[in-house]
């Protein structure tokens, strides 16, 4: 092998630990919140804790051994599955956290993305196949069934796996110390650790052994090696100085919880976002080690929780110095092995930014109308798919991705374009193009792709950004014909004329909401508690999509309170205000499957049309049946 393809190798293999990295990140990030309201609960209320209360801490246990499992599971199944995923990954996790006596942190990484992956297989061989109206059926029993099988496997086989980790870990230790080479029993313990087997170490073999050398000695240096909380603070300081965004808000409550508290439970999940970090906690272990080693240092008695505090009430007289050095030198050790591994993790992360910050610049060159000379770093790269994302794939990106394709067709370019959900994002795309409010979460979802963030789904420089790198094609067509050959003459069934309302009062942008759910819901299209949805999706990011035209709808969640596909149109002649903008349609949208699409891409071939009038006849027409036809007459191509 020559030594092109060795660093061919070697950077596919440093991809991987980063993808690897990153997934677990995904799984932790998002739930950092509920460790920490675990770590509070903890610090404060257990038998040691500051301020001890048997009845508030009967929440300690099941949060451990239940909640943060399973809010991991559901998260990673979600990542690799969408919402489905994360219930499958929820059931599956629930089978390995009653086959084990211990937190099943890591399994609850195992399950949950594979509870995600099964779902997501089945939806795929079953996608196109299931009859009109069985979908919901199918739906839930699919993730019934396969969420059990999942939890079976988990409580007979997973489980047992992780317990028998546990005791090769216990053997390791003892092997160890036998052989007189005690810092290095940082490698065992410090992993052992981060597993959240830190109980079963401190408590199942450093405690007793520390209990028989201090019966005869007085104090023990065993005391010491589970307990100390100078790597997990050395991580953590690292963190706080050198990371970005929610990881290093969180950090400093997470210090206090873990160096005042003594609750070392939470800054694992910081090691495990960057796997990395291991060497970091190792590094510090094994020198807070050798330093208790040089300076005679030891424990009276076992110091419970790790607090430094703690520690201190157990310090022999005389003791302290040495004690205190160990702590300092580990905090110290592992900070600069942290700070070494999380800034080179940023530098990824600025070039990045970088490259996003050479995109914008492109894109106001595009408003100059000066030409492209670089965009994502990747002029050139080819291309022969599209996908257009937003929150829910009902009803924004529907439209995105009509006049993306419409523009592409008008040019001769044979390149496809679908819209979907951000979850739903496929793995291998290649271009994604999403508002610039969830870009972030697209990333997440397809780390590989090329991201496009556009301020607007129909009023976007994203055609400009992409037929830059396309070579032109002669003799093309210039204009797409929008004009009906075939005209449907049975009504439409989502779209109804009596749901069609001109000439509306201007209100403010919650109340067209309300009004065009109150339609859906009086049309028997939703539930009531889509409205709400509908609210919810509004508030998370603006539905107004361009070219005087919202179209609200409910959240992804909300799809299991929709009966039946439909469309309601609410012309306002005066506009309802959209942040910053003026919506004269408000378009409501409940979507089972995809039926609702083609009239969205009417809607969007239409105003994508070079007559601006069709856009002011839209918000000021007084004729039902103008709108009526022009959004549910179907073309042939």
């Amino acid at each position: 092998m020559d030594d092109t393809s060795n660093i061919k190798n070697k950077g596919k293999t440093k991809e991987r630990v980063q993808g690897f990295g990153r997934f677990l990140s995904g799984m932790i990030l998002p739930n950092i919140g509920a460790f920490i309201a675990w770590g509070l609960i903890t610090a404060l209320f257990i038998p040691t804790g500051w301020l001890p209360n048997a009845h508030f801490a009967k929440l300690v246990s099941p949060m451990i051994t239940y909640l943060l499992p399973l809010l991991i599971g559901y998260t990673g199944g979600k990542m690799v599955g969408g919402v489905r995923g994360g219930v499958v990954g929820s059931i599956a996790t629930m089978g390995i956290i009653v086959g084990a006596d211990i937190p099943m942190f890591m399994g609850a990484m195992i399950m949950g993305p594979l509870g995600g992956y099964v779902i997501k297989k089945f939806d795929k061989l079953v996608e196109g196949k299931v009859p009109a109206g069985f979908e919901m059926l199918i739906n839930n029993f699919s993730s019934g069934i396969l969420g059990a099988m999942l939890a079976l496997v988990a409580f007979i086989g997973i489980g047992p796996v992780v317990l028998g980790l546990n005791g090769l870990l216990k053997d390791g230790v003892e092997v160890i110390v036998k052989a007189g080479l005690l810092p290095l029993v940082a490698i065992f313990i410090e992993p052992a650790k981060i597993l959240f087997l830190n109980n079963a170490i401190g408590n199942g073999i450093l405690v007793p052994i520390g209990a028989q050398e201090a019966k005869a000695l007085g104090k023990s240096v065993f005391f010491l090696l589970e307990s100390n909380p100078g790597p997990g603070l050395g991580v953590l300081l690292a963190y706080w100085v050198f990371a970005k965004g929610a990881v290093k808000e969180s950090a400093p409550g997470a210090i206090i919880i873990h160096f005042i508290g003594g609750i070392h439970e939470i800054y694992f999940p910081y090691v495990l976002m960057n796997p990395l970090l291991i060497i970091a906690v190792i590094c510090g272990g094994a020198s807070g080690i050798f330093t208790f080693q040089i300076f005679g240092a030891g424990l009276t008695a076992a110091a419970s929780p790790g607090s430094i505090l703690a520690l201190m009430a157990m310090i022999p007289r005389g003791g302290y110095f040495g004690v205190l050095a160990g702590v300092l030198v580990a905090a110290v050790v592992s900070f600069l092995v942290s700070s070494v591994i999380i800034k080179s993790t940023n530098k990824k992360t600025e070039d990045n930014e970088f490259e996003e910050a050479k995109l914008k610049s492109s894109e106001l060159k595009l408003k100059k109308k000066d030409e492209i000379s670089e965009t994502n770093g990747v002029i050139g790269k080819t291309f022969n798919k599209v996908i257009f994302a937003c929150d829910a794939g009902m009803g924004s990106s529907a439209m995105g991705a009509t006049t993306l394709r419409t523009k592409f067709k008008r040019a001769g370019y044979n390149i496809e374009v679908v819209n979907c959900a951000i979850e739903a994002i496929p793995k291998d795309a290649q271009i994604v193009v999403t508002h610039e409010t969830l870009t972030a979460r697209a990333k997440s979802v397809a780390p590989n792709a090329e991201h496009i963030s556009v301020k607007d789904f129909l009023n976007n420089p994203a055609f400009e950004i992409l037929s830059a790198r396309l070579k032109p094609i002669a003799n093309t067509n210039t204009k797409v014909n929008i004009e009906p050959k075939n005209v449907v003459k049975n009504e439409s069934k989502i779209l109804e004329k009596k749901n069609i309302k001109l000439g509306l009062e201007s209100t403010d942008k919650y109340t067209a909401i309300k009004m065009a759910g109150k339609l859906l819901y009086d049309g028997g299209y939703v539930e009531e508690e889509y409205m709400d949805a509908m609210i919810q999706r509004e508030n998370d990011l603006s539905t107004y999509i361009g070219k005087g035209i919202a179209i609200p709808h409910g959240v992804g969640e909300a799809k299991k309170n929709i009966n039946k596909t439909g469309m309601v149109v609410l012309q306002f002649p005066n506009g309802v205000r959209f942040d910053e903008e003026l919506a004269y349609l408000v378009i409501g949208i409940a979507g089972v499957g995809d039926e609702h699409l083609q009239i969205l891409s009417n809607i969007a071939i239409a105003i994508e049309g070079e007559d601006e009038s069709i856009t002011d006849k839209l918000k000021s027409t007084e004729n039902i049946q103008y709108i009526y036809d022009l959004f549910t007459i179907k073309s042939e191509d």
